[in-house]
């Protein structure tokens, strides 16, 4: 379809321009040669601008970028050792150079050279790992070379705008921990980076489940990180840690937030700038919301079972309560949710716990299973 727009359009220009050319030369619609040559022909200035408006979109060929812009232009071939360091600091871009190489897995080629080639994060006016991690929550890092896992190690740890809420997160994810990146957020604990009070956000919250329950989450707590704290609102486009764990029916870290928090089983904090708290209990029966539906109805009783009411009004209709809202949707969930249950004070803490976590050896649902990477935060090497 483009070719034949763009060959409507070369037909329409040799429409237009057809009359000027044949009053300029008795040979119809060939340019004079005189006005090819010069260059000073009225007529052939009029193809030029006629043409340039046909092409204005097309994309500059390769040849034509210099070195760093070539690197970071994913239609061009990248050849290591090709980046020129006048052309850092005069690249031409929009942005830094590292911030698009880090933020497309595409150019993540290029990271190692353009660090070895002098390029900083001082000339960024943001955190380049910020801007991958708001792009791609959890990227393919295990799929990444060791040279550009090596840098982007760099960046997180030569970069104090990188300790955010969402980078944290993304460094623990499963993704980050079978390439190792996990061990970043040793390095941030072990130097003071991840100092109480010192942060923007709280590292229990941020800490994703599965770290959140491991070796590591311990070492936060007994760095003087509260459960509380991990209520207060963060600078992020990802969700809170116990959002998270609901979703993903993460069942050891929902009992760790429910232990220490047991009021989050009847209403949530307000996340990513809402202004309005949020019942667990009525979130878990919108569709959509659980990674795993088939979790539904475990979740459900999970909840209950610890405390969450039926009768729970709902913070954006008082009116309404979660029963009421299920009756609305005419959920499956319904007669779960009109069962009278044992309060979490009295019930065995075993038998509440959905089959998967009773039967299984991991607390985690079997499909998202990662293995441990060597060195990782869930099989720490010694310290």
């Amino acid at each position: 379809m483009p070719s034949v727009l763009r060959l409507l359009s070369l037909l329409g220009l040799g429409l237009v321009i057809g009359p000027l050319l044949g009053a300029c030369s008795p040979v119809g619609l060939l340019v004079s040669a005189t006005g090819v040559a010069t260059d000073t022909s009225m007529t052939w200035d009029i193809v030029k601008h006629f043409h340039g408006k046909l092409t204005e979109d097309d994309a500059t060929p390769c040849a034509r970028l210099n070195s760093v812009q070539r690197a970071l232009n994913a239609r061009c071939d990248y050849v290591s050792g090709s980046i020129q360091q006048a052309d850092l600091a005069h690249s031409g871009l929009q942005e830094c150079a590292l911030a698009a190489a880090t933020r497309d897995p595409r150019l993540w080629r290029a990271l190692p050279e353009l660090l070895d080639k002098g390029a900083t994060v001082d000339t960024c006016p943001g955190s380049p790992l910020v801007a991958l991690a708001e792009a791609m929550p959890c990227p393919d890092f295990a799929s990444a070379s060791p040279a550009v896992i090596g840098a982007i190690r760099t960046l997180a740890e030569s970069d104090p705008r990188a300790i955010r809420h969402d980078v944290f997160r993304m460094l623990g994810c499963p993704k980050a921990r079978a390439a190792g990146l996990d061990r970043v957020l040793v390095t941030w604990l072990d130097r003071g980076d991840l100092e109480p009070g010192k942060l923007s956000f709280s590292p229990l919250d941020a800490a994703d489940p599965d770290l959140l329950v491991s070796r590591f989450g311990r070492e936060l707590e007994v760095a003087g990180h509260k459960p509380e704290s991990a209520l207060d609102g963060y600078e992020g486009s990802l969700p809170s840690g116990f959002e998270m764990a609901l979703r993903n029916s993460h069942w050891a870290a929902l009992e760790w937030w429910l232990y220490r928090l047991p009021q989050l089983a009847n209403l949530a904090p307000p996340q990513g700038g809402g202004q309005l708290a949020w019942v667990p209990l009525q979130r878990v029966l919108l569709p959509g919301f659980l990674q795993f539906p088939e979790t539904q109805r475990d979740m459900v009783g999970f909840l209950m079972v610890r405390g969450a009411s039926p009768q729970q009004k709902l913070p954006f209709d008082q009116g309404k309560t979660v029963v009421a809202f299920a009756v609305q949707m005419q959920s499956p969930m319904l007669s779960l949710l009109e069962t009278p249950t044992r309060s979490a004070a009295t019930a065995d803490p075993q038998s509440t716990l959905p089959a998967l976590v009773q039967t299984g050896a991991s607390v985690r649902h079997a499909s998202r299973t990662q293995p441990q990477a060597p060195g990782s935060l869930e099989t720490p090497a010694p310290r």
